[in-house]
């Protein structure tokens, strides 16, 4: 009796989210510019300072190898899919979205929308295809690029409109800051439908791609 009362809430979170979107468009519309913008300023200023680069990745690479991500490491070296799509998907949703993004903003509003955009920045400088060894491999990892991007961009307008609403509650009708706080945080709980959604799809994608394609590249 209780799985179609979830879906039912889950279809009515879906239909939410996608009205949300259709009401913040220009919003939506700008966050994505700036944050797609970020990646490629990233790309660009790294291609002149390829020792940024490189040390980022090396970085990176210690991370994945060592402390809370490397199972996630462990997983894609091991080979293993199913793994490695499940812990990518419960750490880009946990830790780079709600965790980095939707949580400071519900202490200091719009505050998670500069964390994405450093987000964005950083994924240019560690993932532009200036150096020779990453352009074959940016070809099918632009499109884990492009969808994890969108997941928090979504994120990040769940942080816009909670932060709108709160400091200003007549715009969104709200008898209190109080009550517009609460409805700023139901709107970003809403948009994690569609960032759900959007990461599981990011995580099978990258599972797959990193494993089995960027090895014949």
């Amino acid at each position: 009796m209780m799985l179609p009362v979830v879906l039912s809430a889950l279809v009515r979170m879906f239909s939410g989210a996608l009205a949300l979107v259709r009401q913040f468009r220009r919003p939506y519309i700008a966050l994505n510019l700036a944050y797609y913008g970020l990646v490629i300023g990233g790309m660009i200023f790294v291609t002149f300072r390829p020792s940024v680069q490189q040390f980022l990745l090396e970085a990176v690479a210690g991370a994945f190898m060592e402390g809370p991500l490397s199972a996630v490491g462990s997983a894609y070296v091991g080979g293993q899919v199913l793994v490695a799509m499940v812990l990518t998907f419960i750490v880009n949703l946990v830790l780079a979205s709600i965790l980095c993004i939707t949580l400071p903003s519900l202490v200091i509003p719009f505050s998670g929308i500069v964390a994405g955009g450093l987000r964005a920045v950083l994924w240019g400088l560690l993932l532009s295809p200036g150096m020779p060894e990453l352009r074959m491999v940016m070809i099918p990892h632009c499109v884990t690029l492009v969808l994890e991007g969108q997941a928090y961009v979504l994120a990040m307008l769940g942080a816009y409109i909670h932060g709108r609403a709160f400091l200003w509650p007549d715009a969104v009708g709200a008898a209190s800051r109080g009550q517009a706080y609460l409805g700023g945080v139901r709107s970003a709980l809403y948009l994690y439908v569609l960032v759900a959604i959007v990461l599981a799809v990011a995580a099978i994608y990258e599972a797959v791609e990193v494993i089995f394609i960027i090895p014949l590249l």
